[in-house]
């Protein structure tokens, strides 16, 4: 091979052999193998961080996922969730032909317990201070003391055992406010006036969120200003968080970097409630029970009342009830109520309800039905007119939790028929109790004329130990209690003329105790035939005597005029300051006439 120099003039190259070529060849890819590794690496490298700093930013992001509330309180379409105030019931309420309908329960628990479904007749009654009003299941009729008032929707709805309200209706009477939302369907309720509740304020927007986590569902987006109703106590959150309510019934968790400290507000509105006048006397009441067994007993009143003294009303035993109908049989007597008339004395006959011990009357049915409660109440107004009676006295002694309701009712629609005629009603009321607070003494104060509280009967004849029959203490508790549920100017305390005598029996180690009830000068003769003697007890504020007879231990704790006066200074502390209205005894015969003087002491 000849090289061609001439070619090769005017170059500084040297001419390469293969073996360079090779090498620089090899080189070269060498190197591109080195960039095409180091840019792999690079990518991964910023893959890798990437997917760092998304992980990163996906961690301090919040969730923007909306949870729809529909899902979150499940309500059917036919159903209304029902929020009072800031809790959400278990009960909902129906939604027909644009109407709410409330749970029956519900309404008298949490809105107005004034009323009340009979469901043996499908009637409901609700009262006021002058009027019973009435209507059927079904119904879009109301009667209002038999004028008929027609809706434009029915007012009771049953559905199978459930009964339900119309929320229009029960506004009418009641003292509630409520609000309408949909998707889902809720109403937030106000009923709980003078109640103070906590609440937040909103200081800047944010996310009302399902759980204490800023990636939680959003439930709610919140504004500077909005109004937040408390829910939970700090100690039972997770820090930072706050549980709240918005005020259209949306409830979830809350930053509490945007939420101003909880305050506390009254809840209140420019609703005026109606009161129930009372028919009430100016002077101390001073009422005596008389015990008429017989038509002849009305005979004895005036040789009764002969020895007393300031006596200014008297309750003589004259109805009781004695059949599931709502019948009642009659002691009245006109002369009875004119020979008392004559000596300026008021005449509150008493109705019991002592037929309900036994099986002769229910008082759930009595009570309960409609159709036999008008019966009762009709017949007491019909005797109290056609005798001139100044008042009604209720002493029912046998009512149970489950009658409670029904008598209230029954109260409710007697006081109305008094009221309009101008009829005194008293009720008769064991001292409050925890087990006894079924008989809303409250609700009775506000219905009724004057509460009578029988201060008396703390040992009775069926009690397992002896002791005294109205210890001081005892009054003292019965006079605290019913001021605080009853309007002291409404408060009678009854007081006992009666003694019991104890009888104790021990065979075998086990004491058998037994007792039969004394005026106070029986108690006096059987302590002197027996040579007892009888030592002040201050703490008890009775004298006590003791005394052995055939094997067996007798003891009392005396009524006289010193215990009497004891318990008169209780009670007319009260009346000092212008409050208690007066005292009840039981009962008219049992008496001492010397103590009379120390009412009249009191009384005047």
């Amino acid at each position: 091979m000849k090289f061609d120099r001439e070619n090769q003039e005017g170059t500084d190259k040297p001419i390469e052999s293969l073996r360079e070529r090779s090498l620089r060849e090899r080189k070269k890819r060498k190197s591109q193998g080195k960039n095409i590794k180091t840019i792999v690496i690079c990518v991964v490298v910023l893959c890798i961080l990437g997917i760092m700093i998304g992980a990163i930013v996906k961690k301090c992001s919040s969730s923007r996922v909306v949870m729809d509330l529909n899902e979150y309180y499940d309500v059917p379409k036919d159903k209304v969730m029902l929020v009072f105030h800031d809790v959400i019931k278990e009960e909902m309420g129906i939604l027909e032909d644009g109407r709410i309908y409330l749970p029956y329960d519900l309404v008298t628990d949490n809105i107005n317990k004034r009323f009340y479904f009979d469901s043996s007749e499908n009637i409901l009654s609700f009262t006021n201070a002058t009027e019973i009003i009435r209507t059927e299941v079904g119904s879009k009729d109301y009667y209002i003391n038999k004028s008929k008032i027609t809706l434009d929707y029915p007012i009771v709805k049953a559905q199978g055992e459930d009964v339900y309200l119309a929320l229009d209706y029960v506004e009418m009477f009641s003292n509630v406010e409520y609000k309408f939302y949909e998707n889902p369907n809720r109403i937030m309720i106000e009923s709980q006036w003078g109640e103070k509740y906590s609440y937040y304020k909103v200081k800047k927007s944010g996310k009302m969120r399902f759980a204490q986590s800023k990636k939680s569902e959003i439930l709610a987006s919140l504004e500077e200003g909005d109004i937040l109703r408390v829910l939970a106590s700090e100690e039972e959150l997770l820090e930072g968080y706050a549980k709240a309510m918005t005020v259209d019934g949306v409830y979830g968790y809350v930053s509490t970097k945007i939420l101003t400290e909880p305050y506390e507000e009254e809840l209140t509105n420019d609703y005026k409630e109606e009161m129930y006048p009372h028919i009430t006397k100016d002077e101390p009441i001073n009422l005596v029970w008389h015990q008429v067994t017989n038509l002849d007993a009305n005979n004895e009143l005036l040789n009764k009342i002969a020895t007393t003294k300031g006596v200014n009303c008297i309750s003589p035993t004259w109805f009781s009830i004695v059949n599931n109908s709502g019948e009642i049989s009659s002691l009245a007597s006109e002369t009875y109520v004119e020979r008392a008339h004559n000596e300026g004395i008021e005449v509150w006959a008493l109705c019991d309800d002592f037929a309900a011990a036994g099986d002769e009357v229910d008082l759930a049915t009595v009570l309960g039905n409609t159709t036999s409660r008008d019966k009762l109440s009709n017949a007491l107004l019909a005797n109290a007119i056609q005798y001139n009676l100044d008042g009604i006295n209720i002493d029912f002694e046998y009512i149970r939790a489950e009658t409670a309701d029904a008598y209230l009712e029954f109260l409710r629609e007697l006081s109305v028929k008094c009221r309009n005629n101008g009829i005194v009603l008293s009720v008769d009321s064991y001292v409050p109790t925890e087990y006894t607070a079924f008989y809303d003494r409250e609700e009775q104060g506000k219905v009724v004329d004057y509460v009578v509280v029988m201060a008396y009967d703390e040992h009775y004849a069926g009690s397992k130990e002896s002791g005294s029959v109205a210890s001081i203490g005892f009054v003292e508790d019965a006079v605290g209690k019913i001021v605080e549920m009853v309007d002291p100017s409404q408060v009678i305390i009854g007081m006992p003329f009666y003694t019991r005598l104890w009888k104790e029996t021990t065979v075998d180690g086990e004491t058998k105790v037994s007792s039969f009830a004394y005026s106070m000068g029986q108690i006096e003769a059987i302590l002197e035939q027996n040579n007892a003697s009888k030592k002040w007890d201050n703490e008890i504020g009775q004298y006590y005597a003791e005394y052995e007879a055939e094997g067996s231990l007798y003891r009392v704790w005396i009524e006289d005029e010193r215990s009497i006066e004891k318990k008169l200074d209780v009670i007319f502390a009260e009346r000092k300051q212008g409050k208690i209205a007066g005292i009840a005894s039981w009962k008219l015969g049992l008496e001492k006439e010397s103590i009379w003087n120390s009412i009249t002491k009191y009384i005047n």
